[in-house]
């Protein structure tokens, strides 16, 4: 796993070992930016579940003016500091080592993120339940892209307006996709 572009570019990123995480690919992360390109320089980004921290990490290389990583682990904790403290960008993050939703709910700033990115672990209804606090957070807007990493077998049917989400965009892989939402206000 490494950064695919920017001021980090090629670095080698630590991963945590076993099961406990997941990391996105670099093929996936790399389409996932592509995709982001033109949305990133400049952002604040959200990234939830972060694992070995590395899509917080890409956007920080690629241009984002800040960070916030949130993860519940002490070793993945650990992982993303080490990770950021090698790719010389741990003063544009913020490293939050408590459950999602709990950290959500103590958000330190209600700055407007531009991007939140959800790799909550796969069909478990995090993703659900991270939306239902995401909703009428203030730190969202309609101008929010929110973007939840999950198995491509995913039903997402409950995702509209009524729930308060509109989605964009669906982009799928072989074994998972990327979901584009937008909050309805």
């Amino acid at each position: 796993m490494r950064v695919i572009a920017g001021t980090a570019r090629s670095l080698p990123l630590k991963c945590v070992e076993g099961l406990e995480t997941r990391p996105t690919t670099d093929r996936i992360k790399e389409t996932l930016f592509n995709i982001l390109q033109s949305d990133i320089a400049g952002a604040r980004f959200l990234d939830l579940f972060s694992g070995s921290g590395a899509i917080g990490i890409e956007a920080l290389s690629r241009g984002a003016r800040q960070a916030i990583l949130i993860e519940s682990s002490k070793k993945c904790v650990n992982c993303i500091k080490e990770n950021l403290a090698f790719t010389h960008l741990s003063d544009k993050a913020i490293v939050m080592e408590q459950d999602v939703i709990t950290a959500l709910n103590r958000m330190p700033s209600k700055e407007v993120f531009d991007i939140v990115f959800i790799d909550a672990p796969y069909r478990q209804g995090y993703d659900k339940e991270v939306l239902r606090v995401l909703r009428n957070a203030p730190f969202i807007d309609s101008y929010t892209m929110i973007i939840i990493e999950e198995a491509i077998d995913t039903d997402f049917s409950y995702i509209d307006e009524d729930f308060g989400f509109r989605m964009t965009k669906i982009k799928k892989y072989k074994t998972n996709k990327h979901i584009f939402l937008n909050v309805v206000l």
